[in-house]
Protein backbone atom coordinates (compact mmCIF):
# COMPACT_ATOMS: atom_id res chain seq x y z
CA UNK A 1 0.00 0.00 0.00
CA UNK A 2 2.94 2.31 1.00
CA UNK A 3 4.02 2.11 -2.79
CA UNK A 4 1.01 3.02 -4.03
CA UNK A 5 0.63 6.21 -1.51
CA UNK A 6 4.33 7.25 -2.83
CA UNK A 7 3.56 7.29 -6.38
CA UNK A 8 0.94 9.22 -6.15
CA UNK A 9 2.53 11.49 -3.60
CA UNK A 10 5.26 11.90 -6.00
CA UNK A 11 3.15 12.53 -9.03
CA UNK A 12 1.53 15.50 -7.18
CA UNK A 13 4.52 17.24 -5.81
CA UNK A 14 6.82 16.97 -8.17
CA UNK A 15 5.88 19.02 -11.40
CA UNK A 16 9.00 17.47 -13.40
CA UNK A 17 6.65 14.53 -13.55
CA UNK A 18 4.00 17.24 -15.74
CA UNK A 19 6.77 17.43 -18.23
CA UNK A 20 7.19 13.86 -18.84
CA UNK A 21 3.14 13.39 -18.73
CA UNK A 22 3.12 16.38 -21.82
CA UNK A 23 5.48 14.58 -23.59
CA UNK A 24 3.76 11.41 -23.30
CA UNK A 25 0.57 12.74 -24.04
CA UNK A 26 1.75 14.94 -27.29
CA UNK A 27 3.13 12.46 -28.34
CA UNK A 28 -0.05 9.35 -28.33
CA UNK A 29 -1.95 12.60 -29.34
CA UNK A 30 0.27 13.21 -32.63
CA UNK A 31 0.44 9.39 -33.01
CA UNK A 32 -3.50 8.96 -33.48
CA UNK A 33 -3.93 12.12 -35.37
CA UNK A 34 -1.91 10.95 -37.95
CA UNK A 35 -2.03 7.39 -38.25
CA UNK A 36 -6.63 8.25 -38.09
CA UNK A 37 -5.59 10.90 -41.25
CA UNK A 38 -3.61 8.10 -42.73
CA UNK A 39 -5.80 5.18 -42.56
CA UNK A 40 -8.68 7.58 -43.84
CA UNK A 41 -6.89 8.61 -46.51
CA UNK A 42 -5.87 5.18 -47.75
CA UNK A 43 -9.61 4.10 -47.09
CA UNK A 44 -10.68 6.55 -49.62
CA UNK A 45 -8.31 5.60 -52.41
CA UNK A 46 -9.28 2.09 -51.65
CA UNK A 47 -12.73 2.92 -51.93
CA UNK A 48 -12.89 5.13 -55.21
CA UNK A 49 -10.41 2.68 -56.85
CA UNK A 50 -12.78 -0.40 -55.93
CA UNK A 51 -15.78 1.35 -57.25
CA UNK A 52 -13.75 3.00 -60.75
CA UNK A 53 -12.49 -0.70 -61.27
CA UNK A 54 -14.49 -4.30 -59.99
CA UNK A 55 -13.79 -6.73 -57.80
CA UNK A 56 -12.10 -9.26 -60.48
CA UNK A 57 -10.72 -8.25 -63.61
CA UNK A 58 -10.16 -10.66 -66.73
CA UNK A 59 -7.72 -8.76 -69.33
CA UNK A 60 -6.09 -9.55 -72.31
CA UNK A 61 -2.32 -9.92 -72.86
CA UNK A 62 -2.33 -7.89 -76.08
CA UNK A 63 -3.37 -4.69 -76.32
CA UNK A 64 -5.52 -6.08 -79.43
CA UNK A 65 -8.03 -7.70 -77.07
CA UNK A 66 -9.39 -10.82 -77.12
CA UNK A 67 -12.07 -12.79 -78.91
CA UNK A 68 -15.33 -13.88 -78.38
CA UNK A 69 -16.07 -12.14 -75.02
CA UNK A 70 -19.68 -13.21 -74.52
CA UNK A 71 -18.78 -16.50 -75.28
CA UNK A 72 -15.94 -16.84 -72.03
CA UNK A 73 -19.09 -15.10 -69.83
CA UNK A 74 -21.46 -17.86 -70.98
CA UNK A 75 -18.45 -20.53 -69.97
CA UNK A 76 -18.14 -18.32 -66.42
CA UNK A 77 -21.99 -18.48 -66.20
CA UNK A 78 -21.98 -22.19 -66.91
CA UNK A 79 -19.75 -23.42 -64.13
CA UNK A 80 -21.85 -23.66 -60.71
CA UNK A 81 -18.99 -22.24 -58.72
CA UNK A 82 -18.44 -19.26 -60.13
CA UNK A 83 -22.32 -18.54 -61.29
CA UNK A 84 -23.61 -18.80 -57.75
CA UNK A 85 -20.89 -16.41 -56.26
CA UNK A 86 -20.69 -14.18 -59.43
CA UNK A 87 -23.15 -10.93 -59.54
CA UNK A 88 -22.67 -9.40 -62.52
CA UNK A 89 -20.08 -9.09 -65.21
CA UNK A 90 -19.61 -6.45 -67.88
CA UNK A 91 -17.27 -6.07 -71.54
CA UNK A 92 -14.95 -3.42 -72.12
CA UNK A 93 -12.59 -2.49 -74.64
CA UNK A 94 -9.99 -0.29 -73.89
CA UNK A 95 -7.98 2.03 -76.25
CA UNK A 96 -5.75 4.92 -76.84
CA UNK A 97 -6.84 7.67 -79.13
CA UNK A 98 -6.42 11.93 -79.67
CA UNK A 99 -9.04 14.06 -78.69
CA UNK A 100 -10.15 17.15 -80.71
CA UNK A 101 -12.38 20.09 -79.22
CA UNK A 102 -12.95 23.25 -79.45
CA UNK A 103 -11.70 24.32 -76.09
CA UNK A 104 -13.79 27.16 -74.84
CA UNK A 105 -11.04 28.65 -72.55
CA UNK A 106 -8.67 29.47 -74.82
CA UNK A 107 -11.67 29.67 -77.34
CA UNK A 108 -9.40 27.46 -80.00
CA UNK A 109 -9.45 23.68 -81.53
CA UNK A 110 -6.93 21.46 -78.96
CA UNK A 111 -5.54 18.29 -79.81
CA UNK A 112 -4.80 16.03 -76.54
CA UNK A 113 -3.90 11.98 -75.97
CA UNK A 114 -6.92 10.36 -74.04
CA UNK A 115 -7.58 6.56 -72.93
CA UNK A 116 -11.16 5.61 -74.95
CA UNK A 117 -12.98 2.94 -73.10
CA UNK A 118 -15.87 1.33 -74.89
CA UNK A 119 -18.11 0.04 -72.67
CA UNK A 120 -21.94 -0.87 -72.57
CA UNK A 121 -23.68 1.08 -69.85
CA UNK A 122 -26.28 -0.72 -68.59
CA UNK A 123 -23.95 -4.12 -67.79
CA UNK A 124 -20.74 -1.26 -66.88
CA UNK A 125 -23.32 0.25 -64.34
CA UNK A 126 -24.09 -3.12 -62.71
CA UNK A 127 -20.17 -4.26 -61.78
CA UNK A 128 -19.52 -0.82 -59.97
CA UNK A 129 -20.02 2.64 -58.73
CA UNK A 130 -19.75 4.00 -62.54
CA UNK A 131 -23.24 5.25 -62.83
CA UNK A 132 -22.41 7.13 -59.13
CA UNK A 133 -20.01 9.40 -60.90
CA UNK A 134 -21.80 10.97 -63.47
CA UNK A 135 -23.08 14.15 -62.93
CA UNK A 136 -25.76 14.72 -64.56
CA UNK A 137 -27.19 11.34 -64.76
CA UNK A 138 -25.99 9.50 -61.16
CA UNK A 139 -29.56 9.66 -60.11
CA UNK A 140 -31.37 7.95 -63.64
CA UNK A 141 -32.48 4.12 -63.04
CA UNK A 142 -30.35 3.39 -66.32
CA UNK A 143 -28.33 6.21 -67.66
CA UNK A 144 -27.42 5.51 -71.31
CA UNK A 145 -25.63 7.49 -74.11
CA UNK A 146 -28.52 8.53 -76.06
CA UNK A 147 -28.38 12.38 -77.03
CA UNK A 148 -30.72 14.85 -76.04
CA UNK A 149 -33.47 15.65 -78.56
CA UNK A 150 -32.81 18.97 -78.27
CA UNK A 151 -28.80 18.65 -79.02
CA UNK A 152 -29.93 16.27 -81.80
CA UNK A 153 -31.56 18.95 -83.16
CA UNK A 154 -29.13 21.34 -82.91
CA UNK A 155 -26.24 19.22 -85.13
CA UNK A 156 -29.02 18.40 -87.39
CA UNK A 157 -29.61 22.02 -87.87
CA UNK A 158 -25.54 22.45 -88.64
CA UNK A 159 -26.02 19.18 -90.85
CA UNK A 160 -28.52 20.97 -92.91
CA UNK A 161 -26.55 24.27 -93.37
CA UNK A 162 -23.30 22.40 -94.65
CA UNK A 163 -25.42 20.64 -96.79
CA UNK A 164 -26.86 23.97 -98.02
CA UNK A 165 -24.04 25.32 -98.40
CA UNK A 166 -21.99 22.95 -100.71
CA UNK A 167 -25.27 22.27 -102.56
CA UNK A 168 -25.12 26.09 -103.29
CA UNK A 169 -21.26 25.74 -104.15
CA UNK A 170 -22.26 22.71 -106.84
CA UNK A 171 -24.81 25.15 -108.26
CA UNK A 172 -22.15 27.72 -108.78
CA UNK A 173 -19.48 25.56 -110.28
CA UNK A 174 -22.40 24.06 -113.01
CA UNK A 175 -23.28 27.25 -114.28
CA UNK A 176 -19.55 28.16 -114.51
CA UNK A 177 -18.84 25.85 -116.63
CA UNK A 178 -21.85 26.31 -118.83
CA UNK A 179 -20.89 29.47 -119.15
CA UNK A 180 -17.04 28.23 -120.16
CA UNK A 181 -18.96 25.48 -123.24
CA UNK A 182 -21.25 28.55 -124.30
CA UNK A 183 -18.01 30.53 -124.93
CA UNK A 184 -16.33 27.85 -126.30
CA UNK A 185 -18.96 27.37 -128.83
CA UNK A 186 -18.90 31.25 -130.06
CA UNK A 187 -15.12 31.29 -129.99
CA UNK A 188 -14.84 33.54 -127.18
CA UNK A 189 -12.91 31.61 -124.94
CA UNK A 190 -9.02 32.37 -125.28
CA UNK A 191 -6.60 29.68 -125.21
CA UNK A 192 -4.17 29.15 -121.84
CA UNK A 193 -1.09 29.66 -123.13
CA UNK A 194 1.47 26.73 -123.90
CA UNK A 195 2.41 25.11 -120.31
CA UNK A 196 5.93 24.99 -120.84
CA UNK A 197 7.84 21.44 -119.17
CA UNK A 198 10.30 21.64 -116.82
CA UNK A 199 12.55 19.28 -118.36
CA UNK A 200 12.15 21.58 -121.82
CA UNK A 201 15.18 23.53 -120.66
CA UNK A 202 17.54 20.81 -121.05
CA UNK A 203 16.56 19.66 -124.41
CA UNK A 204 17.60 20.84 -128.08
CA UNK A 205 15.38 23.41 -129.94
CA UNK A 206 14.37 20.55 -132.56
CA UNK A 207 13.08 18.81 -129.18
CA UNK A 208 11.22 21.70 -127.80
CA UNK A 209 9.58 22.03 -131.21
CA UNK A 210 8.39 19.06 -131.33
CA UNK A 211 6.42 19.08 -127.66
CA UNK A 212 5.11 22.76 -128.46
CA UNK A 213 3.63 21.37 -131.71
CA UNK A 214 2.11 17.97 -129.73
CA UNK A 215 0.87 20.23 -127.12
CA UNK A 216 -1.09 22.52 -129.67
CA UNK A 217 -2.17 19.36 -131.83
CA UNK A 218 -4.03 17.98 -128.64
CA UNK A 219 -7.14 18.06 -128.05
CA UNK A 220 -8.77 20.01 -125.08
CA UNK A 221 -9.74 17.51 -122.20
CA UNK A 222 -13.79 17.85 -121.61
CA UNK A 223 -15.39 20.10 -118.80
CA UNK A 224 -15.79 17.36 -116.87
CA UNK A 225 -18.87 18.55 -113.65
CA UNK A 226 -17.84 17.73 -110.15
CA UNK A 227 -20.02 15.11 -108.18
CA UNK A 228 -22.80 16.12 -107.24
CA UNK A 229 -23.51 16.25 -103.06
CA UNK A 230 -25.27 13.38 -101.77
CA UNK A 231 -29.14 13.91 -100.80
CA UNK A 232 -29.46 15.45 -96.89
CA UNK A 233 -30.01 13.58 -94.00
CA UNK A 234 -29.27 14.29 -90.56
CA UNK A 235 -27.02 11.91 -88.92
CA UNK A 236 -27.16 10.36 -85.76
CA UNK A 237 -25.32 11.86 -83.32
CA UNK A 238 -23.32 9.80 -80.71
CA UNK A 239 -22.99 10.34 -76.92
CA UNK A 240 -20.25 10.43 -74.99
CA UNK A 241 -18.87 10.47 -71.12
CA UNK A 242 -16.26 13.12 -70.99
CA UNK A 243 -13.67 12.91 -67.48
CA UNK A 244 -14.62 15.33 -65.81
CA UNK A 245 -10.72 17.17 -65.66
CA UNK A 246 -10.95 16.43 -69.37
CA UNK A 247 -13.63 18.77 -69.70
CA UNK A 248 -12.06 21.61 -66.80
CA UNK A 249 -9.63 23.45 -66.55
CA UNK A 250 -8.06 24.96 -63.25
CA UNK A 251 -8.11 28.74 -62.63
CA UNK A 252 -8.34 31.60 -59.80
CA UNK A 253 -10.48 33.67 -58.88
CA UNK A 254 -10.11 37.20 -57.67
CA UNK A 255 -9.72 36.09 -54.02
CA UNK A 256 -7.08 33.83 -55.31
CA UNK A 257 -9.18 30.26 -54.82
CA UNK A 258 -8.90 27.51 -57.40
CA UNK A 259 -11.74 26.81 -59.51
CA UNK A 260 -12.99 24.81 -62.30
CA UNK A 261 -13.79 26.51 -65.73
CA UNK A 262 -15.64 24.67 -68.30
CA UNK A 263 -12.99 23.82 -71.57
CA UNK A 264 -16.20 21.67 -72.81
CA UNK A 265 -20.15 22.04 -71.96
CA UNK A 266 -22.89 19.31 -72.19
CA UNK A 267 -23.78 18.90 -76.09
CA UNK A 268 -20.38 20.25 -77.68
CA UNK A 269 -18.93 17.66 -80.34
CA UNK A 270 -15.78 16.33 -79.63
CA UNK A 271 -13.18 13.95 -82.46
CA UNK A 272 -11.92 10.95 -81.14
CA UNK A 273 -9.25 9.66 -83.55
CA UNK A 274 -7.25 6.36 -83.47
CA UNK A 275 -6.14 3.30 -85.25
CA UNK A 276 -7.42 0.15 -86.87
CA UNK A 277 -5.93 -3.13 -85.24
CA UNK A 278 -3.73 -5.58 -87.62
CA UNK A 279 -0.64 -4.90 -89.83
CA UNK A 280 -1.75 -2.59 -91.97
CA UNK A 281 -2.81 0.40 -89.20
CA UNK A 282 -4.96 2.65 -90.44
CA UNK A 283 -6.14 6.27 -88.99
CA UNK A 284 -9.58 6.56 -88.56
CA UNK A 285 -11.56 9.20 -86.74
CA UNK A 286 -15.62 9.77 -85.83
CA UNK A 287 -17.64 12.32 -84.20
CA UNK A 288 -19.38 12.13 -80.62
CA UNK A 289 -21.49 14.38 -78.52
CA UNK A 290 -20.49 14.99 -75.06
CA UNK A 291 -24.00 13.87 -72.88
CA UNK A 292 -22.17 13.82 -69.60
CA UNK A 293 -18.96 13.89 -67.38
CA UNK A 294 -17.20 11.38 -65.68
CA UNK A 295 -16.06 12.70 -61.81
CA UNK A 296 -14.67 9.94 -59.73
CA UNK A 297 -12.01 12.32 -57.65
CA UNK A 298 -9.31 9.47 -59.24
CA UNK A 299 -7.30 11.88 -61.32
CA UNK A 300 -6.09 8.99 -63.14
CA UNK A 301 -9.51 8.71 -64.49
CA UNK A 302 -10.56 11.88 -64.74
CA UNK A 303 -8.02 13.28 -66.16
CA UNK A 304 -7.56 10.89 -69.04
CA UNK A 305 -11.10 8.66 -70.04
CA UNK A 306 -13.29 8.98 -72.37
CA UNK A 307 -16.45 6.79 -72.42
CA UNK A 308 -18.21 5.55 -75.45
CA UNK A 309 -20.96 2.55 -76.48
CA UNK A 310 -18.90 -0.83 -76.74
CA UNK A 311 -20.30 -1.20 -80.39
CA UNK A 312 -18.72 1.68 -81.92
CA UNK A 313 -15.45 1.56 -80.82
CA UNK A 314 -15.25 -1.92 -82.00
CA UNK A 315 -16.72 -0.70 -85.29
CA UNK A 316 -14.00 2.24 -85.35
CA UNK A 317 -11.26 0.41 -84.40
CA UNK A 318 -12.35 -2.99 -86.85
CA UNK A 319 -12.64 -4.85 -83.53
CA UNK A 320 -15.91 -6.83 -84.09
CA UNK A 321 -16.92 -9.21 -80.78
CA UNK A 322 -13.15 -8.71 -79.64
CA UNK A 323 -12.37 -7.13 -75.96
CA UNK A 324 -9.82 -5.98 -73.80
CA UNK A 325 -11.71 -6.66 -70.51
CA UNK A 326 -14.65 -8.59 -68.81
CA UNK A 327 -15.18 -6.47 -65.37
CA UNK A 328 -16.58 -9.13 -62.69
CA UNK A 329 -18.42 -8.02 -59.39
CA UNK A 330 -19.13 -10.93 -56.53
CA UNK A 331 -21.50 -11.48 -53.95
CA UNK A 332 -19.32 -11.75 -51.50
CA UNK A 333 -15.69 -9.89 -51.90
CA UNK A 334 -13.85 -12.07 -48.95
CA UNK A 335 -13.71 -15.08 -52.05
CA UNK A 336 -12.05 -12.89 -54.68
CA UNK A 337 -9.04 -15.09 -54.06
CA UNK A 338 -11.32 -17.77 -54.44
CA UNK A 339 -12.75 -16.79 -57.71
CA UNK A 340 -9.47 -15.91 -59.34
CA UNK A 341 -8.07 -19.51 -58.93
CA UNK A 342 -11.03 -21.27 -60.23
CA UNK A 343 -10.99 -18.64 -63.45
CA UNK A 344 -7.57 -18.85 -63.97
CA UNK A 345 -7.80 -22.97 -64.62
CA UNK A 346 -11.39 -22.21 -66.38
CA UNK A 347 -9.08 -20.13 -68.92
CA UNK A 348 -5.91 -22.15 -68.83
CA UNK A 349 -3.93 -21.94 -71.67
CA UNK A 350 -5.92 -18.27 -73.29
CA UNK A 351 -4.07 -15.22 -73.16
CA UNK A 352 -5.54 -13.84 -70.43
CA UNK A 353 -4.72 -12.04 -66.99
CA UNK A 354 -7.22 -12.88 -64.12
CA UNK A 355 -6.20 -10.50 -60.77
CA UNK A 356 -8.63 -9.21 -58.05
CA UNK A 357 -8.48 -5.25 -58.12
CA UNK A 358 -5.95 -5.31 -55.01
CA UNK A 359 -3.28 -7.44 -57.33
CA UNK A 360 -4.34 -4.42 -60.12
CA UNK A 361 -3.50 -1.51 -58.25
CA UNK A 362 -0.98 -3.43 -55.95
CA UNK A 363 1.68 -1.49 -56.41
CA UNK A 364 -0.47 2.09 -55.58
CA UNK A 365 -1.79 0.29 -52.78
CA UNK A 366 1.62 -0.77 -51.31
CA UNK A 367 3.07 2.52 -51.23
CA UNK A 368 0.76 3.69 -49.44
CA UNK A 369 1.16 1.45 -46.50
CA UNK A 370 4.55 1.57 -46.40
CA UNK A 371 3.98 5.09 -45.80
CA UNK A 372 2.10 4.75 -42.61
CA UNK A 373 4.31 2.62 -41.56
CA UNK A 374 6.94 4.18 -41.53
CA UNK A 375 5.30 7.36 -40.66
CA UNK A 376 4.02 5.70 -37.91
CA UNK A 377 7.88 4.62 -36.56
CA UNK A 378 8.92 8.17 -37.16
CA UNK A 379 6.53 9.59 -35.01
CA UNK A 380 6.32 6.93 -32.11
CA UNK A 381 10.23 8.42 -31.58
CA UNK A 382 8.17 10.96 -30.50
CA UNK A 383 7.39 9.19 -27.34
CA UNK A 384 10.90 7.67 -27.18
CA UNK A 385 11.83 11.53 -26.41
CA UNK A 386 9.58 11.34 -23.63
CA UNK A 387 11.03 7.85 -22.77
CA UNK A 388 14.30 9.32 -22.31
CA UNK A 389 12.92 12.19 -20.08
CA UNK A 390 11.48 9.66 -17.58
CA UNK A 391 14.86 8.39 -17.63
CA UNK A 392 16.36 12.03 -16.70
CA UNK A 393 13.89 12.82 -14.40
CA UNK A 394 13.59 9.91 -12.50
CA UNK A 395 17.34 9.30 -12.14
CA UNK A 396 17.23 12.96 -10.98
CA UNK A 397 14.57 11.86 -8.10
CA UNK A 398 16.75 8.32 -7.38
CA UNK A 399 19.51 11.39 -6.28
CA UNK A 400 17.64 13.66 -4.87
CA UNK A 401 15.58 10.68 -2.57
CA UNK A 402 18.95 8.91 -1.20
CA UNK A 403 18.07 9.86 1.96
CA UNK A 404 14.22 8.88 2.10
CA UNK A 405 15.35 5.46 0.41
CA UNK A 406 17.61 4.93 3.04
CA UNK A 407 15.07 5.29 5.42
CA UNK A 408 12.65 2.91 3.60
CA UNK A 409 15.10 0.05 3.68
CA UNK A 410 15.85 1.10 7.30
CA UNK A 411 12.43 0.08 7.88
CA UNK A 412 11.90 -2.74 6.64
CA UNK A 413 11.82 -2.13 2.74
CA UNK A 414 12.95 -4.95 0.40
CA UNK A 415 14.87 -3.64 -3.02
CA UNK A 416 12.20 -4.89 -4.80
CA UNK A 417 9.62 -3.13 -2.88
CA UNK A 418 12.18 -0.23 -3.76
CA UNK A 419 12.57 -1.51 -7.27
CA UNK A 420 8.41 -1.50 -7.15
CA UNK A 421 7.92 2.18 -6.21
CA UNK A 422 10.12 3.76 -9.30
CA UNK A 423 8.42 1.22 -12.08
CA UNK A 424 4.81 1.68 -10.71
CA UNK A 425 5.33 5.85 -10.91
CA UNK A 426 6.70 5.49 -14.10
CA UNK A 427 3.77 2.96 -15.39
CA UNK A 428 1.57 5.72 -13.68
CA UNK A 429 3.18 8.40 -15.55
CA UNK A 430 2.85 6.23 -18.64
CA UNK A 431 -0.58 5.32 -17.89
CA UNK A 432 -1.81 9.05 -17.23
CA UNK A 433 0.48 10.40 -20.35
CA UNK A 434 -1.89 7.88 -23.03
CA UNK A 435 -5.03 8.30 -21.41
CA UNK A 436 -4.68 12.37 -21.39
CA UNK A 437 -2.97 11.66 -25.54
CA UNK A 438 -5.93 9.50 -26.07
CA UNK A 439 -8.80 12.08 -24.90
CA UNK A 440 -6.67 14.82 -27.07
CA UNK A 441 -6.08 12.44 -30.42
CA UNK A 442 -9.50 11.65 -30.42
CA UNK A 443 -10.83 15.43 -29.79
CA UNK A 444 -8.72 16.75 -32.58
CA UNK A 445 -9.39 13.46 -35.01
CA UNK A 446 -12.89 14.36 -34.73
CA UNK A 447 -12.77 18.18 -35.63
CA UNK A 448 -9.84 18.08 -37.58
CA UNK A 449 -11.99 19.56 -40.88
CA UNK A 450 -13.10 22.50 -37.85
CA UNK A 451 -9.79 23.20 -36.79
CA UNK A 452 -8.39 23.04 -40.25
CA UNK A 453 -10.46 25.88 -41.04
CA UNK A 454 -10.30 27.84 -37.99
CA UNK A 455 -6.09 27.57 -38.71
CA UNK A 456 -6.96 29.12 -42.02
CA UNK A 457 -9.23 31.95 -41.17
CA UNK A 458 -6.34 32.98 -38.84
CA UNK A 459 -3.69 32.74 -40.77
CA UNK A 460 -5.21 33.17 -44.20
CA UNK A 461 -3.41 30.04 -45.55
CA UNK A 462 -5.24 26.62 -46.03
CA UNK A 463 -3.33 23.58 -44.55
CA UNK A 464 -5.58 21.24 -46.89
CA UNK A 465 -5.95 22.22 -50.28
CA UNK A 466 -9.09 19.93 -51.95
CA UNK A 467 -8.05 20.84 -55.47
CA UNK A 468 -4.69 18.64 -54.79
CA UNK A 469 -6.23 15.65 -53.19
CA UNK A 470 -9.44 16.29 -54.72
CA UNK A 471 -11.56 15.74 -51.47
CA UNK A 472 -13.61 18.24 -50.28
CA UNK A 473 -12.27 17.47 -46.36
CA UNK A 474 -9.61 15.64 -44.62
CA UNK A 475 -10.89 11.95 -44.13
CA UNK A 476 -9.92 10.41 -41.22
CA UNK A 477 -10.71 6.82 -39.84
CA UNK A 478 -9.77 5.64 -36.06
CA UNK A 479 -9.24 2.67 -35.09
CA UNK A 480 -9.48 1.10 -32.00
CA UNK A 481 -7.16 -1.37 -32.23
CA UNK A 482 -4.19 0.77 -33.62
CA UNK A 483 -5.30 3.61 -30.47
CA UNK A 484 -4.69 0.30 -28.13
CA UNK A 485 -2.01 -0.49 -29.12
CA UNK A 486 -0.57 2.83 -29.12
CA UNK A 487 -1.07 3.51 -25.90
CA UNK A 488 0.37 0.21 -24.75
CA UNK A 489 3.46 1.05 -26.31
CA UNK A 490 3.50 4.40 -24.64
CA UNK A 491 3.04 2.84 -21.39
CA UNK A 492 5.61 0.41 -22.14
CA UNK A 493 8.02 2.91 -22.60
CA UNK A 494 7.80 5.05 -19.91
CA UNK A 495 7.98 1.53 -18.02
CA UNK A 496 11.27 0.69 -19.69
CA UNK A 497 12.69 4.26 -19.02
CA UNK A 498 12.18 3.69 -15.58
CA UNK A 499 14.12 0.23 -15.02
CA UNK A 500 17.61 1.68 -15.00
CA UNK A 501 16.40 4.64 -12.01
CA UNK A 502 14.18 2.49 -10.16
CA UNK A 503 17.46 -0.32 -10.12
CA UNK A 504 19.66 2.58 -8.86
CA UNK A 505 17.59 2.88 -6.46
CA UNK A 506 16.99 -0.55 -5.15
CA UNK A 507 20.78 -1.28 -5.39
CA UNK A 508 21.43 1.43 -2.36
CA UNK A 509 22.34 0.14 0.82
CA UNK A 510 21.07 1.74 3.91
CA UNK A 511 24.01 2.53 5.47
CA UNK A 512 25.18 4.07 2.38
CA UNK A 513 21.70 6.07 1.99
CA UNK A 514 22.17 7.52 5.49
CA UNK A 515 26.32 7.73 5.52
CA UNK A 516 25.97 11.42 5.64
CA UNK A 517 23.36 12.59 7.93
Amino acid sequence: MYKLLLCWRYLKTRYLALACIISVMLGVATLIVVNSVMNGFSKKLQTLLHNVVSDVAIEAHSPNGFYAPLDKIAMIRKDPYLNERIEAMAVTLDSFAMLQFYHRGSQETVTRPVRVMGIEMKSRSAVGGFKNYLQLQSADAEPTFVVPSDIKAKFAAVDKEWHDFHQFQFEQEIQRLRRLEEQEKKGDLVAPPPQRLDFEAGISPEMREFFSKLRKDRPAPPLAPPPAPAPFKAREPIGAIVGHLVANFKTRDEDNNVTDRAAMRHGDGIRLTTITIGQNMTPVYDDFVAIDFFKSGMSEYDANCIFIPLDQLQRLREMDNRATNILVKLKNQSEADDIVKAMAILFKGEPLIVNTWQEKQGPLLRAIEIEKNILNILLFMIVGVAGFGILAIFSMIVSEKTRDIGILKALGASSAGVMQIFLSYGLLLGIVGSLFGTILGVTITLNINTIELAIAAITGQRIFDGSVYYFTEIPTELQPMAIVYMNLGAVGIAVVFSIIPAFRAAMLHPVQALRYD
